[in-house]
């Protein structure tokens, strides 16, 4: 009974993000390649930990405080026809980058650039706006990289100073393939970087995209969930960017997200696509840690 109760979170879970290409279908072609971040690097265990799923809901959030950025996504975005689709590609891009060989790397990097190609127009404040711009890149790849990294040290592990600049280093590399700029390379300097922008102001796309994340059409047995995981995330961002966005932070929301992934974590325990890496590597490791394969 217990295994099955198990089993259904499992799939629960990882059927959100069973809506795109399944990353790393192909890893083991690519025997011995570290690909950008490696098995000893600080990305491995960040975005290899169950805080992964708080962190992409809060960079979404912040992104949307960005009225050029949000424009981009409002106009060309099918988010809210297809937001299961939208987020398992997001998971298929940031597992690729994060934990594949350079070749899978290099795809992925290639799909959302040329994704981004035609994505450009005007916002609700006449200014114009374009996903290659290395600015506006920047600020949806910085946002990701500090929600990942305060994700993971509020609900997942404490890293060290010295760790969580170099995380933010490593992605740094994503960022520069993906033509982002600038890139700060420290996580103070990031935080200052994101908190700082006097470019955010509200606007109808991020009403409509906050109004979305809050209540998505996702399935019953999951909201309640997803909700506690949204209020955790919100918890979690600074305030000058919480007042842009019109948040505020629910009582008792971070004693319940943090149960919630030691939950999660117990149950799903670490990336599968972490432990495939590992084994193209040929790098030893601990299989209590990730689940059994046949789950």
């Amino acid at each position: 009974m217990l295994q099955w109760a198990k089993n259904r979170v499992i799939n629960s879970v990882s059927g959100m993000f069973a809506h795109a290409e399944v990353p790393l279908r192909h890893t083991r072609d690519f025997p011995g390649d570290p690909g950008l971040c490696g098995p000893g690097s600080v990305s491995w265990r960040v975005i290899g930990d169950v805080s992964v799923f708080i962190g992409g809901i809060r960079a979404l959030l912040i992104q949307a405080a960005h009225p050029e950025v949000v424009a981009g996504v409002d106009d060309h975005s099918r988010y809210r026809d297809d937001p299961l689709g939208r987020l398992s590609r997001t998971s298929f891009y940031v597992t690729s980058a994060t934990f594949g060989a350079m070749p899978e790397v290099k795809e992925a990097i290639d799909l959302v650039n040329s994704a981004h190609q035609g994505v450009s127009g005007t916002s609700h404040r006449g200014q114009a706006y374009s996903a290659s711009t290395p600015e506006l890149a920047a600020w949806v790849h910085n946002s990701l990289t500090d929600s990942f990294l305060e994700s993971y040290q509020r609900f997942g592990g404490r890293l060290s100073p010295a760790e969580a600049d170099q995380f933010v280093v490593e992605q740094s590399q994503v960022g520069e393939m993906l033509g982002a700029a600038p890139l700060p390379t420290t996580a103070g300097a990031l935080r200052e970087w994101i908190t700082g922008r006097p470019a955010l102001a509200p606007s109808p796309g991020m009403r409509a995209a906050v109004s979305f994340l809050q209540s998505p059409p996702i399935p019953a047995a999951q909201k309640a969930g997803y909700q506690i995981l949204m209020n955790g995330a919100i918890a979690t961002i600074p305030r000058e960017l919480t007042s842009v966005l019109g948040l505020t932070t629910v009582p008792g929301a971070r004693a319940a997200s943090t149960a919630m992934v030691l939950g999660l974590r117990r149950i799903m325990k670490n990336s599968p696509a972490w432990q495939a890496a590992l084994e193209r590597c040929g790098v030893p490791y601990d299989r209590r840690l990730f689940r059994d394969k046949a789950v």
